[in-house]
């Protein structure tokens, strides 16, 4: 298993600059005083693609050799690195396949189809994922892209925080929501070695909460299909970015599912901003837990924009 430096990351930050946007980031004064933090938001749903995996994807696509991209590239996802390596897989005119779950979103899928991506779908759990996808690699020879275990991958993620941090300054803490913790993992290889002092809390769904039982547990423990509204964050951790949570991470904290949809409802209507219900964990987290971050700067990480706009989660079915 190959761990990135911090090496890595600086390698990635020039080779994706052509390809992604450095995100704004946004504070509010009623976020503030009703978190008794004073909250820094920085925005990976205005990222390319809608999400903060075009920074991961764009890595892995734009280092590959020219004898490995003819043959292109291939992963599982639930939606937002689908639609990221078919981002950057359409910027360098290779080929991407995607193995998506049937009740991913449509407008994940179409994003994907918009890119020029192909996609195979599978039922809507881990196993299920991972056995179409062997078969896609088998016929296809493409180079995998896993979503979040591996070390391109978090070089690539881990530009976020290393951005954020040129832009706001110092920071006591910064919150990323987690699944299979490529960001978090990415958060972790940065500010470890640029900011050791900024605590790092990870925000989790409590109905998929296997990250958490994972980190009190001491090992990995993996649920299948969780059910949660947060649809990103269903995945596992793997050795990889267990390497990095188990490493640095302070304390995961979880978010129920209303606390999530308040959290999402309350960021549209304050803040003005399209985001999606996994970004709303870490707000929803903070709130939760006021006295953790009470008085501190706290960088929060929102993750990505892409809704279906006929099925936001407070909306009547």
């Amino acid at each position: 298993m190959y761990i990135p430096t911090f090496d890595d990351v600086k390698e990635a930050q020039k080779r994706i600059s052509p390809y992604i946007h450095k995100t704004p980031v946004l504070t509010s004064s009623f976020m503030n005083e009703l978190s008794g933090a004073e909250l820094f938001f920085k925005c990976e749903n205005f990222q390319k693609a809608g999400v903060f995996k075009v920074r991961g994807a764009s890595n892995a696509v734009f280092g590959l050799s020219e004898e490995k991209a003819v043959k292109g590239v291939a992963t599982h996802s639930s939606g937002n690195h689908a639609l990221s390596l078919a981002y950057a897989a359409g910027r360098r005119g290779i080929p991407v396949t995607v193995v998506m779950p049937h009740t991913a979103l449509e407008a994940k899928k179409a994003a994907v189809y918009g890119y020029g991506g192909s996609i195979v779908e599978c039922e809507p759990s881990t196993s299920s994922r991972e056995e179409t996808f062997a078969k896609v690699v088998a016929e296809s020879g493409a180079d995998f892209v896993h979503p979040y275990n591996d070390p391109r991958v978090i070089s690539g993620q881990a530009t976020c925080s290393l951005e954020l941090l040129e832009q706001v300054g110092k920071l006591d803490a910064v919150v990323a929501p987690i699944g299979g913790g490529g960001m978090v993992s990415g958060t972790c290889l940065a500010l470890s070695n640029v900011a050791p002092e900024t605590k790092i809390y990870a925000a989790e769904p409590k109905n998929a909460d296997d990250a958490f039982r994972s980190f009190k547990a001491g090992h990995i423990i993996a649920d299948d299909a969780p059910v949660t509204v947060a649809d990103g964050l269903k995945v596992p951790l793997k050795d990889l970015t267990w390497h990095f949570v188990s490493s640095h991470v302070e304390d995961i904290l979880l978010a129920s599912e209303q606390e999530i949809v308040d959290a999402m409802k309350l960021i549209w209507q304050r803040m003005k901003i399209v985001m999606e219900p996994s970004s709303a964990v870490p707000l929803a987290t903070i709130l939760k837990n006021k006295n953790t971050f009470a008085g501190k700067r706290v960088g929060v990480i929102i993750t990505g924009g892409n809704v279906d706009m006929n099925k936001l989660p407070w909306m009547k079915s």
